[in-house]
């Protein structure tokens, strides 16, 4: 004799978009953060240190890939303001 328990049950897809569905009634954006990350101020003379410093360096130095990254994060920062 075959078992009639499982027709009774709802296909896992059912739940999952009920969530999704219910998720998609949130309130505010994603797309934006509810707070800017503050933008510390440097001066034109740290300015000029750190150019000096960052040029000093060997062609190809992984730190100066990662300040031009953070260079993009402080526009997306002033730009969020």
């Amino acid at each position: 004799m075959k078992s009639n328990a499982r027709c009774c049950l709802r296909p896992a897809a059912v739940p999952l978009i009920s969530m999704l569905s219910l998720s998609a009634c949130g309130m505010g954006s994603s797309d934006r953060p509810s707070s800017c990350p503050p933008v510390v101020n440097y001066s034109a003379a740290e300015q000029s240190r750190a150019a000096a410093e960052v040029g000093a360096l060997p062609e190809g130095a992984m730190i100066a890939r990662m300040l031009s990254d953070y260079a993009v994060l402080r526009d997306q920062a002033r730009a969020c303001g």
